[in-house]
């Protein structure tokens, strides 16, 4: 596999001349590239219409083009050590952003942050989320969330109303199982940091946002008893079967989201991004685009505020240290953080381009169609959540490098390999690696 990766970024660098873009297009306009992730060929097209050619349309100095592969984290890692890469550096999130900061390979957005009001245009969390003592390095280019998707038609076979307490949930996965179904489906096969979202949501729900905030802000040990507690909650949670049984290592998104379609299980637990996945079986062709829905998960610990939306991103958006034009690829970024953006690539692509705007106002479910108003209509809730500070913070968003590293390794605990408190020992010493190399993003601080 290490072969096959390194492989495939020696050919992304060559296919790309290298990462620079140098010269101009045909049309005298100067080239700026963007890599991304192997979004499917209906997401490409949604891509060149509204990012590429929507772009490239509103001015007549650059030309963008983007590059498809599944490797696009390792392949920019290689790329960026190298002083090369695309001028606009996406990124799996905020953590991989900052490792990228703090070895100079990226630039500091002050400058076009000022220029183009980004601090006071986005949701104030979001922003802070790509910050490193002060300095922008990343911009989130979606608002991502935590909830229940679930099959209106499985719940109604099973004759139970949708979840809205962590009981009422747990009650209704222990008589899909005596049914023979999945209690839900989800899995983390071939993308381990999916471990992160459960664990996410067991620290915030559980444990609750204002300990989560407290430990980064190193005000508690990761040891703490609340966030103990939290991660022993969630290994009996994967124990009992919760989160698709023993297929949860043999199972992706895209899999899961077919499983439910076929109602096999009442439940996908999970992000919003999965709308994505979602759209592939929940459609108009199939006829069943009106039996998915979704809904907040519910707090674990019922002595929270409710409700909580833990907070967080799909991908970071950099720009390249070593581009020649910085200036356009600032120029990229700012296009995708409008409103209209948000809306041109939602109706087609609901789940990955919930642009972290503090109003959306404007955007309103009734225009748009299937699953993709279903995912306006949840984003908004979350923004009204935050705007009121009842919000968690997600690990891939919020935490550094090394701590999101360590967390990932929380199945541990849930296959019985490790004791909790062991496991959190391990998380703090990443944690203490992290702030002695500075690090630590100034998380938002939840509503008490």
């Amino acid at each position: 596999m290490a072969v096959a990766v390194a492989a495939g970024a020696a050919l992304m660098l060559t296919a790309c001349g290298g990462g620079q873009t140098g010269g101009t297009s045909a049309s005298g306009r100067i080239n700026l590239t963007m890599w991304f992730w192997g979004a499917p060929p209906q997401q490409q097209q949604t891509m060149q219409q509204v990012l590429i050619n929507g772009f490239n349309n509103s001015q007549s100095k650059y030309s963008l083009s983007v590059t498809y592969n599944n490797n696009v984290d390792t392949n920019v890692q290689v790329a960026l050590a190298a002083n090369k890469g695309p001028d606009v550096v996406y990124s799996s999130g905020p953590s991989y952003a900052a490792a990228y900061a703090s070895e100079g390979k990226l630039v500091n957005m002050n400058s076009y942050s000022a220029k183009y009001g980004w601090k006071s245009k986005l949701l104030s969390p979001m922003y802070q989320s790509g910050t490193i003592n002060g300095k922008l390095y990343d911009l989130p280019n979606s608002a991502s969330t935590y909830g229940i998707f679930y099959s209106k038609k499985v719940l109604s076979e099973l004759g139970e109303p949708v979840p809205t307490t962590f009981a009422q949930l747990v009650a209704i996965m222990k008589k899909a199982q005596s049914r023979g179904m999945y209690a839900s489906v989800t899995g983390n096969q071939g993308w381990k940091p999916v471990n992160l979202d459960y664990a996410s949501i067991f620290l915030n729900q559980d444990a609750g946002p204002t300990a989560v905030f407290d430990a980064l802000q190193g005000k508690i040990p990761w040891t703490s008893s609340a966030l103990r507690k939290a991660v022993a909650n969630s290994a009996s949670f994967y124990q009992s079967g919760y989160l698709a049984g023993k297929e949860y290592s043999s199972l992706n998104f895209s899999q899961s989201m077919q499983l439910l379609s076929a109602g096999k299980s009442p439940f996908f637990l999970g992000p919003t991004l999965a709308f994505q996945f979602a759209s592939d079986y929940f459609n108009n062709a199939a006829g069943n685009t009106d039996d998915l829905g979704f809904t907040g998960f519910p707090n674990i610990n019922a002595s929270l505020t409710s409700p909580i939306w833990t907070l967080g991103t799909t991908a970071a958006l950099s720009i390249n240290a070593s581009s020649k034009y910085k200036d356009g690829a600032a120029e990229v970024i700012n296009y995708i953080m409008s409103e209209k953006f948000f809306v041109d690539m939602t109706k087609t692509w609901p789940g990955y381009w919930a642009v972290p705007l503090k109003s959306i106002a404007g955007v309103r479910p009734s225009e748009f169609t299937g699953l993709s108003r279903s995912f306006v209509a949840a984003i908004q809730q979350m923004n009204k959540a935050v705007n009121a500070g009842n919000f968690g913070l997600d690990i891939s968003t919020f935490f550094p490098p090394a701590t999101q590293t360590a967390l990932t390794n929380i199945d541990t605990v849930w296959l019985k390999t490790t004791p909790a408190a062991n496991f959190l020992k391990t998380v703090q010493a990443a944690y203490d690696t992290d702030k002695s190399k500075g690090l630590l993003a100034p998380a938002p601080q939840p509503k008490p």
